[in-house]
Formats: C-alpha cells, structure tokens, sequence
C-alpha cells in the first residue's frame, strides 16, 4: 500500500479517493470481448477502441490503471468513485465505444 502522510488532525494516503463525503479505493478488473468474440481488435480499430476506452473514462472520472488489449477481448483495470457500480461503468464504456467505432467507421 501507500505510505502514509501525517497532517495535523488528519492521516491521509495518496492512493485513496477523497470527495466531499467519502474516502474510497475502488478497484475493478473488466474484460470485454466483441460480439461473437469476433477477432477485430487490430491495427487501427484497437488504436481507436482503446483511445474511446480512454475518454471515455476520464469523463466519467475513472482512472485506468492498465489496459491491455487482444485480437479478441479488452482488460480493463479501473480505480472509480463510489457513485458508479461496475455494471453499469462497464455497461457505460461498452455502449459508447461500440456505438462512437461503428460511427467512426461508416463515415470512412
């Protein structure tokens, strides 16, 4: 774990999240596969998926700690806040990636 930093009244380590009214570590391994676990994620539609995974994330102020990604299926390594439960942060980024790579691809 963290090493902890001594404040006056208070103890706090780096890796926790702070927010207003909680103080949380969360973390989530998701792995993702495509339909029919269809062998599609090469060259630039992996490169586009994982830069939608990225934004994706950060606009739902989720940290990915790792990603690594296979002709097949995504891993998915996440801190997020308490707010989001896992199904539906998972739910979230595979519907948007899904629906904003098959935009990107009809208008190429």
């Amino acid at each position: 774990m963290g090493e902890v930093e001594a404040k006056k009244d208070m103890v706090t380590r780096p890796d926790l999240r702070h927010d207003r009214h909680t103080v949380s570590l969360l973390t989530d391994y998701i792995v993702f596969s495509p339909k029919y676990r269809g062998k599609v994620l090469e060259g630039e539609v992996a490169e586009a998926v994982e830069e939608l995974i990225q934004e994706t994330c950060r606009e739902l102020d989720i940290e990915v700690m790792d990603m690594a990604m296979n002709v097949d299926h995504v891993h998915l390594f996440i801190k997020y806040p308490p707010k989001y439960s896992v199904s539906w942060i998972a739910k979230r980024i595979k519907g948007r990636s899904s629906k904003l790579l098959r935009d990107q691809l009809s208008t190429a």
